[in-house]
């Protein structure tokens, strides 16, 4: 019988995270040292926002560069981390009567490949992404969350990875630190408050925690992951946070663990 694996939230933050070593890089790889070594990943990533549900289908998921603009040994990195068919029918089993397709197209995006180079640096643990439907209200992630809960008691890894504060239109862009603006520390501060309560219904209806929740998601992506993660997480587990931090003052690169 396995052990219940953890269940983690990454925030990401820049691509540029997969190749610089600064706390963030540090304290990912602190928590693959630290966990016991899963079965299998499976990742719910805010780059794979499409209209439908889906699972990486791939022997051989393809390393994905989805961003622009950045130095020539990011676009060479690669994570040659190999699929899992048997996650993927698994997947689509436990999440009936919901049809997920097995998607041949897509493969392993940076919200999931930065954050595992550092995690899992020698990619020898099997991948599979799930999408996010970007048709559906947040409480249906949350609910997916709920039924992929099992998986964790089978050697999986559930993590989810995006950016509990992601405003591209406030980050400061330069090189020099800025410190969190007002309203992205106070959203952060809120959703730990509420994680460590177990309110995860208003966590799921952000869209009511006000002007300070507006301005920390814009745009619905990168915290959706969130919410499949305390879907996933069981009652009697406390939220902690091995790695903290805020980028440019409006990225937040929380990291959230259960178990």
């Amino acid at each position: 019988m396995n052990a219940r694996m953890p269940t983690l939230f990454f925030g990401h933050g820049s691509p540029m995270n997969a190749i610089e070593d600064n706390p963030w890089s540090k304290g990912w790889r602190a928590i693959g040292q630290g966990i016991p070594k899963p079965k299998a990943i499976l990742s719910i990533s805010a780059h794979w926002y499409v209209p439908t549900t889906a699972v990486t289908a791939n022997a051989h998921p393809k390393t994905i560069h989805d961003f622009g603009g950045f130095p020539p040994e990011l676009f060479a990195m690669q994570y040659p981390a190999p699929g899992d068919a048997e996650l993927v029918e698994r997947t689509q089993d436990i999440l009936r009567p919901l049809d997920v397709a097995a998607d041949h197209a897509w493969g392993l995006d940076h919200g999931t490949w930065s954050v595992l180079c550092h995690v899992y640096p020698n990619a020898d643990i099997p991948v599979v992404q799930l999408s996010i439907d970007s048709s559906q209200p947040p409480a249906f992630h949350y609910a997916l969350g709920r039924q992929l809960r099992p998986l964790r008691d089978e050697g999986i890894l559930i993590m989810g990875s995006g950016d509990v504060v992601h405003n591209l239109h406030s980050y400061a862009w330069g090189r020099h630190p800025v410190a969190p603006f007002d309203w992205a520390a106070r959203f952060e501060a809120l959703c730990k408050q509420m994680m460590e309560e177990g309110d995860h219904t208003a966590l799921t209806h952000y869209e009511a925690l006000g002007r300070d929740a507006e301005l920390s998601i814009p745009t619905p992506e990168h915290y959706l992951p969130l919410l499949y993660i305390l879907g996933a997480s069981h009652e009697d587990e406390a939220p902690s946070y091995p790695v903290e931090g805020m980028d440019g003052g409006s990225i937040s690169m929380l990291t959230v663990q259960y178990g």
